[in-house]
């Protein structure tokens, strides 16, 4: 009798554990209140600094357009070229020494700097070199687009760009669609590149602190990694009755096998 007790205890025990739980599957969870609430945030989101690789789109503008026009480089490699291909040929790259080539001005070192302080350094130097103050010029830095690669349990792993000046981790997951049941949300794993090479960050955004998380949004060249939950490995199901056919098939295979080797 005891033993019959004990089986049927562990039977429930493993039913239960393979399943996947309201918890594991929900986004971003509060406390148990159900008032609403007011979710304290970072207050500032610490401006990028740029790194090797990085592409940047350059366009400058002011009064005397013909002047401004070798500033502006419009690619002859790919005329017809649309969209992200054109700032593949029109971008100027973030060299291996930290560097960005212009026409005229020659290498700027851009490692480590914001966008905003390479705009004050371009006008700067066209000031210094090219135009009158009374020439109003106009010089616009953006990151072209934040490219961004995740893998693992999501929906279309591979590299992604959204053109964005700031793209969440949430925002990032959902253009690549969404983490299936079989993710595990709870520790979203994120490579990042720095100067001195690449660290590896990690976030619970099954938590409503995520979003106070210094990694809650990305930035260029970041990779997102989502590991399967215990559930896929173990190939018990996702739900109470995937986990019962599952452990009744079991229990049927291994009931079957013993009575023939008892009929033998």
């Amino acid at each position: 009798m005891k033993s019959k007790y004990l089986l049927l205890f562990l039977f429930v025990a493993v039913l239960f554990s393979s399943c996947v739980t309201t918890k594991q599957l929900t986004y971003l969870q509060e406390s148990d209140m159900k008032a609403d609430s007011i979710i304290a945030l970072r207050k500032t989101q610490e401006p990028y600094r740029l790194q090797i690789n990085d592409l940047l789109s350059i366009r400058v503008k002011a009064l005397d357009q013909e002047t401004v026009g070798i500033f502006n480089p419009i690619s002859d490699a790919n005329p017809n070229a649309t969209g992200e291909q054109r700032l593949y040929y029109d971008g100027f790259v973030v060299d291996p020494h930290g560097n960005i080539r212009m026409p005229s001005l020659g290498e700027i070192n851009v490692l480590g700097y914001t966008v905003e302080e390479v705009r004050e350094e371009i006008e700067k130097r066209l000031l210094e070199d090219f135009f009158k103050p009374e020439a109003n010029i106009f010089v616009t830095v953006k990151l072209s687009g934040i490219r961004y690669t995740i893998n693992g349990e999501i929906g279309s792993p591979g590299s992604q760009i959204i053109y964005r000046d700031q793209v969440s981790i949430m925002e990032a997951i959902a253009n690549s669609g969404d983490i299936p049941v079989t993710g595990d949300k709870s520790d979203v794993i994120i490579i990042r590149q720095y100067p001195l090479g690449q660290k590896v960050h990690h976030i619970d955004l099954t938590s409503i602190d995520a979003m106070n998380s210094p990694y809650y949004y990305i930035q260029p060249n970041d990779l997102i990694l989502v590991n399967p939950l215990p559930q896929k490995s173990l190939g018990t199901g996702t739900t109470g009755i995937q986990s019962l056919t599952t452990i009744l098939t079991v229990i049927t295979a291994l009931t079957t096998t013993i009575l023939l080797f008892i009929r033998l």
